[in-house]
C-alpha cells in the first residue's frame, strides 16, 4: 500500500536527485534544457552596436584606409547566402581595409536575431543596427546609385568616393579584384 508517507519519502528523493543532477550539470558548465553546448555561442555572440544617423555619418568618414560597407538584414534570403563570402573578405582583407556591416533589421533584433546571425556565420567584423525614422536620407549618404535594395555593398575609396557597389549578392571573386585594385593603388 502507498500511503502519504511514502509519497512525502518519495518526493523527497526525487528532488534531492533533480538537485544533484542539477549540480552536476551547472558545475559541468551546461543546462539539461539545452540540447546543444551554447557557452560557446553565448561567448562568441558579437556585439551589436545600434546607431541612428548621426552616428551612420560618421562612420562614413574617411580614415585613410579603404571602407567596405555590407548593408544586410537577417530577413533577407540573399544577404544570408552571400554573409559566408563576406567574412572570408573579412578575413583575407583585415587590417588592410575597414569592414562593416549594417543590419537594417528591426530594433528589437539588436540582441537575438542579428548578433545570433552574427556568430552563426563566426563574424568579427564590427556590426551595427541603423535605426533612422528617414531610411531614404541614410540611403542617399550612401549612394545615390543606391534604390534601398538588400543586400547592398559599397567599397569607398581612402578619400571617401566610391570604388565599386552592387545591390544585389555580391560575387566574392569580384569583391576581392575591386578591393584588390584599390590596394595597389
Amino acid at each position: 500500500m502507498f500511503s502519504v508517507t511514502n509519497f512525502v519519502r518519495l518526493k523527497a528523493i526525487s528532488l534531492g536527485w533533480l538537485f544533484v543532477l542539477l549540480s552536476a550539470s551547472v558545475l559541468n558548465g551546461q543546462t539539461i534544457t539545452d540540447s546543444k553546448d551554447t557557452r560557446s555561442l553565448h561567448s562568441t555572440v558579437p556585439n551589436v552596436v545600434k546607431i541612428d544617423e548621426k552616428q551612420f555619418a560618421e562612420l562614413l568618414k574617411p580614415n585613410g584606409k579603404p571602407l567596405l560597407i555590407n548593408f544586410w538584414a537577417t530577413w533577407c534570403t540573399p544577404c544570408r547566402e552571400e554573409f559566408p563570402d563576406l567574412v572570408k573578405i573579412d578575413a583575407e582583407y583585415k587590417d588592410k581595409i575597414d569592414f562593416i556591416t549594417i543590419s537594417l533589421d528591426f530594433e528589437e533584433e539588436l540582441t537575438t536575431g542579428v548578433p545570433k546571425f552574427l556568430a552563426e556565420m563566426k563574424a568579427t567584423m564590427p556590426s551595427y543596427l541603423l535605426i533612422t525614422p528617414d531610411e531614404t536620407a541614410a540611403i542617399s549618404m550612401v549612394s545615390k546609385d543606391w534604390a534601398g535594395g538588400l543586400p547592398f555593398t559599397v567599397l569607398f575609396k581612402a578619400d571617401g568616393s566610391i570604388a565599386y557597389s552592387r545591390q544585389g549578392i555580391v560575387k566574392h571573386s569580384v569583391l576581392q579584384g575591386e578591393i584588390d585594385k584599390l590596394l595597389k593603388n
